[in-house]
């Protein structure tokens, strides 16, 4: 049994990796970029001795997430918990932006997370045991111009987790939604977006998002918004008019970047 985490290649899902391993669970781990993840199979095996399996994957790309789970059937690897951490955000325009660009974002951020959970998923459910953990953002509250795709992507992923939570929980098997803010990660680091002041004011510990998100995972919590700001923000969109919603998101959201983990 293993716990299979994608987007492992830095951020969030090179959380996820150390501390799970901390804990003593065999890994999964896969991204694009199969220098880093070799690194972080090393330092995992001489701090903690777990078994850790990588697999290279790009998994915009339509044909990937089955690929993946091939490749993992045929290493005779069993998926007892998945963490779909993958995604990347687009930040412009929507007539500006390429639109392939955009097309792979939605596969990224949704089809290979579905693609995943419906792999996965049929075992977890035999076995009466299991869980699923899809990573979303607080971007999934409410409509994000000039992040038009993003912002509905992580729509989709936290109205599909809470569909399966409800569809699964009587089967013994875990599905949560964890929606961070504004993270101290790679992400904001290669948006340009570090030194910016919502980063500066708002931003979250990985780290404590992490143990958020295992946490929620453990608890079986449906849907969990890391950090205490986070939350009250989430909570007070459903009492703000749409329309001021989405002009205090487009005012943040105006400068014109890219990035992708």
């Amino acid at each position: 049994m293993a716990t299979l985490i994608t987007g492992a290649s830095a951020g969030l899902g090179e959380g996820f990796a150390r501390a799970l391993a901390a804990q003593g669970v065999d890994l999964i781990l896969t991204a694009r970029r199969i220098d880093r993840l070799e690194a972080l199979r090393a330092e995992l095996d001489q701090k903690h001795g777990v078994a850790v399996h990588i697999v290279a994957a790009d998994l915009a790309d339509p044909a990937a997430p089955d690929k993946l789970v091939a490749d993992i059937a045929a290493a005779g690897l069993i998926v007892d918990q998945l963490i779909n951490n993958a995604g990347f955000g687009l930040r412009g325009g929507f007539a500006d932006l390429d639109a392939g660009q955009q097309l792979g974002m939605i596969d990224l951020n949704c089809r290979a997370l579905v693609a995943l959970s419906r792999a996965v998923l049929p075992g977890m459910v035999e076995r009466r045991g299991g869980g699923i953990l899809n990573v979303a953002s607080t971007a999934a509250f409410q409509p994000g111009p000039w992040m038009a795709v993003y912002y509905a992507s992580k729509a989709f992923v936290l109205s599909f987790s809470e569909a399966l939570h409800e569809e699964v929980k009587p089967h013994g098997v875990r599905v949560a939604a964890l929606c961070p803010g504004p993270t101290r990660t790679e992400f904001a680091d290669v948006a340009g977006m570090g030194d910016s002041a919502l980063f500066k004011t708002f931003a979250s510990d990985a780290d404590a998002v992490v143990r958020d998100g295992l946490k929620a995972l453990k608890a079986n919590t449906a849907v969990k918004v890391s950090g205490a700001a986070n939350m009250v923000m989430a909570e007070s969109i459903r009492l703000t008019p749409r329309g001021l919603a989405r002009r205090i998101a487009g005012a943040m959201q105006k400068t014109k970047s890219v990035d992708r983990l």
